[in-house]
């Protein structure tokens, strides 16, 4: 039979409906929809939570072997490495407990001063422990995974620290779990105030190509600036506490054709070998409400009403003052 004779369609029994183009353009159309759409608003927020949900006794089952592993390993430890870990423990409570007498005794100095001055007491900030789980799988960023989420009460945007600093600031909650963007992060910046000289900026999460610390941005050449001075948070933004250790300035590199330093610093935290970390509340949530506007309007007509009294009882006594000579006078005068 001449090849021009044969019928190269599928049969029937094979036609399994849209080609395969036709597929992957409808598909491609599907993902890009459903990314734009959870980017612009946040569609698929409900349902990832409920996969998180379902999903994380799965997680908790994956890693009950690593942490198996990881306490019989601590477990076996030599009892040299456990008694030289003691004697550093002990040294480290007495140094401590040094250093809470003298807080104690500067945080009551600091109560009767601010009393004294009558400034706004400073408020304390609540936290949770929570311990690491894992780091996130996305390459492209500086995450971790903790074991605490919104059945535990932790909020989007919450700070958290460990035992050196600023770790980072929690991004995504859970219901069992949450996600900490870490402040080694290019996405994640922080109010910072330089204790040596008082100067305020921005520690932005260093994007450059060696990575693992953060980067002042937008400083002066001339700015004074050196290398090992500490930056704690500012407390200007309302997540973060003043005055939490951030990271030290390892490098400045001042340029004659940039008007602005790059400044490379070293977080204090243990970022990238946490176990254990604290989640605090945001600052925000610890002010003081401002006072509702009928308040505050009745206490601005009582001022205004008892500043009239004052001045008709100052005119008051003035026109006594001056009716007193005219009075006497008069006397002197029908005086024979």
């Amino acid at each position: 039979m001449p090849l021009g004779t044969l019928d190269r369609t599928a049969p029937p029994l094979f036609n399994q409906g849209p080609s395969a183009l036709s597929k992957l353009i409808f598909f491609s159309a599907l993902a890009l929809f459903l990314m734009v759409a959870d980017a612009r608003f946040n569609i698929v927020q409900p349902l990832r939570a409920g996969i998180g949900a379902v999903l994380y006794p799965v997680q908790w089952l994956a890693l009950k072997p690593v942490q198996l592993a990881l306490g019989g390993g601590r477990y076996l430890e030599d009892l040299q490495t456990a008694q030289a870990k003691e004697a550093d423990a002990r040294k480290a409570l007495a140094l401590q407990s040094e250093r809470a007498s003298q807080a104690d005794t500067l945080a009551q100095e600091n109560a009767r001063l601010r009393s004294l001055l009558e400034l706004r007491q400073v408020t304390q900030t609540p936290g949770r422990a929570a311990e690491v789980l894992y780091d996130a799988a996305d390459p492209y960023t500086r995450k971790l995974v903790i074991d605490q989420g919104l059945a535990n009460g932790i909020a989007p945007g919450s700070p958290v620290i460990d035992e050196h600093g600023v770790v980072g600031q929690v991004t995504q909650v859970q219901p069992f779990t949450s996600e900490i963007t870490l402040v080694i992060d290019r996405d994640l910046s922080i109010p910072v105030q330089n204790v040596r000289t008082g100067a305020r900026s921005v520690a932005f999460g260093d994007a450059s190509a060696h990575g693992g610390g953060l980067e002042l941005r937008f400083t002066a050449a001339n700015a004074d600036v050196q290398e090992g001075d500490l930056l704690t948070t500012s407390g200007v933004d309302g997540v973060y506490p003043p005055g939490l250790p951030v990271a030290k300035i390892d490098r400045i590199d001042r340029r004659a054709d940039s008007a602005f330093a790059r400044i490379h610093c070293l977080p204090m935290a243990h970022v990238t070998a946490a176990r254990y970390v604290l989640v605090l509340a945001p600052t925000a949530n610890q002010m003081p409400k401002p006072a509702p506007p009928a308040a505050a309007d009745a206490g601005a007509a009582a001022k205004k009403k008892a500043d009239k009294s004052g001045a008709k009882g100052d005119k008051a006594g003035k026109g006594d003052k001056a009716d007193k000579p005219a009075k006497a006078e008069k006397k002197e005068g029908r005086t024979p």
